[in-house]
């Protein structure tokens, strides 16, 4: 069957014909997505809405072939790609914005810690440094600093911890720690 007869046999509703529009030419667009960053299965979706476009615009009457049938469905491939791509692109400078606002968040709460740290007395800041930036165990705080125990170093760390968030609600807002 040639390809005016799949276009008019398509233009009046054969679903056949479109299938077998999309089994002949498959490889082809497949080929498009994949040599341009795409994968098999995103290839698929745009060959099959490709499809559904040019099915459309076939059974609406309207549309008038100036090409051959595969270069009119390669390039709404080729178009739909293209806004895919627009969109991963915008998506994914979109993520990054997110990460890095996240890391300046994080970046911004660490700094308002050790300023509040840093007014608390010498054997709170070594407690909570120790325990929270150097990631020592309590029995490793017990031993550095010379407490009795780890249950002296624990119940030091509680009270260093308590007086640390009191600062910090007295000094900033709720809100900038609640996210």
């Amino acid at each position: 069957m040639t390809e005016q007869e799949l276009f008019a046999r398509i233009c009046q509703g054969d679903e056949q014909a479109l299938e077998v529009v999309y089994r002949k030419y498959y490889r082809m667009m497949v080929r498009l997505v994949t040599s341009n960053n795409g994968t098999e299965n995103e290839a698929k979706d745009v060959y099959q809405e490709a499809l559904v476009v040019f099915w459309q615009k076939a059974n609406s009457g309207n549309l008038v072939l100036t090409s051959k049938m595969s270069t009119y469905i390669y390039s709404i491939c080729l178009n739909l790609w293209r806004k895919e791509l627009d969109r991963k692109k915008r998506f994914s400078n979109e993520e990054k914005d997110a990460i890095q606002y996240q890391e300046q968040e994080k970046e911004e709460k660490v700094k308002i810690i050790h300023e509040c740290i840093d007014r608390l007395d010498d054997t709170c800041k070594k407690v909570l440094s120790y325990y929270y930036f150097d990631g020592m165990s309590m029995k490793e705080i017990a031993e550095k600093i010379g407490f009795a125990n780890t249950d002296t170093a624990k119940t030091k760390k509680y009270k260093c911890k308590k007086k640390l968030d009191e600062l910090i609600k007295r000094l900033y807002s709720e809100h900038d720690f609640l996210d």
